[in-house]
């Protein structure tokens, strides 16, 4: 199963007066980036929301971001803070009397300066809020996992079809390259002869020399490569496993053999085909980096 390392997803969760709302979203990344926005009053619990995601999630940048509600009537107490509304209150005295400035302090004023109005929140038991926060992660994750997959499946089938180019085009190279091969031969054997007519050279040697010549232009051992390398990565589509990592190996093993074949070769054709493997062989490229 080929996953995408792009999606989203979204769980908003309810149980005994918590509400948990979790958003999910992923794009590509080489490794494994998570990043997590949360409320102060559960930041206790982002070690166990990082953990439980990395159960899902291999590889890709995933941001996360948790609000959380308490539904209950006695949710919070709003106290102020006596002693520093005190300095306050003396501060804006002093300033009076050493500035020669209006003191328009009054109740609502005082409230506006920082730290004075505090919220107090209930007490609840950990192991409750985090029973929730876990449901309401899991359940974004899994939505998030199903787009991912879906995505995949489209990578997949379009990586098998470009595959299925580089295999055609392989194929019309092997085809060609024992004609190319032996015209090669031929026409370096015609020249040597050519150079030593007047020459006392063994026949034998002649042949042989040429027959060596000519294989260095052969390019079957890369041909059996590339479709080893292609039948590689159609395995890889079928596992269950993460891997993009893998496949991007395979595919600049794949890219050595086509510029060799291309450094080899003399003939205009094969080159057009090993130049429309490596073309299908980037775009495959391209498709991997979205790959878990």
């Amino acid at each position: 199963m080929v996953k995408s390392m792009t999606g989203f997803g979204r769980c908003e969760y309810i149980d005994k007066d918590i509400k948990v709302t979790v958003e999910v979203k992923s794009v590509n990344h080489r490794y494994s980036e998570i990043s997590i926005r949360i409320p102060k009053n559960i930041y206790c619990f982002e070690n166990e929301v990082r953990n439980l995601v990395k159960k899902y999630l291999e590889r890709g940048k995933v941001d996360i971001f948790i609000s959380y509600e308490d539904l209950s009537e006695n949710a919070g107490e709003v106290k102020y803070n006596e002693s520093l509304a005190r300095q306050y209150v003396n501060l804006f005295k002093d300033m009076k009397e050493k500035l020669g400035i209006e003191n328009d302090m009054s109740a609502s004023v005082l409230l506006r300066c920082q730290d004075v109005l505090e919220i107090q929140e209930k007490e609840t038991d950990e192991d409750t809020v985090w029973s929730v926060i876990e449901k309401a992660v899991s359940s974004a994750v899994e939505n998030l996992v199903r787009t991912r997959i879906a995505e995949g499946e489209n990578l997949r089938k379009d990586i098998l079809l470009k595959l299925e180019n580089i295999q055609n085009s392989v194929g019309f190279i092997e085809e060609k390259e024992p004609e190319l091969v032996e015209e090669y031969r031929k026409k370096i054997e015609d020249k040597v002869r050519e150079i030593l007519a007047d020459t006392s050279v063994d026949e034998s040697r002649i042949v042989a020399e040429t027959v060596l010549y000519a294989d260095k232009i052969c390019v079957d051992e890369e041909t059996v490569r590339l479709k080893s390398h292609v039948k590689a990565m159609e395995e890889c589509l079928q596992s269950d496993e993460a891997i993009g990592r893998k496949m991007d190996f395979i595919a600049q093993e794949m890219n050595r053999e086509a510029n060799t074949i291309l450094s080899k070769t003399n003939d205009p054709e094969v080159s057009d085909y090993a130049i429309a493997i490596k073309t299908e062989i980037e775009k495959v490229r391209e498709q991997i980096q979205n790959i878990e």
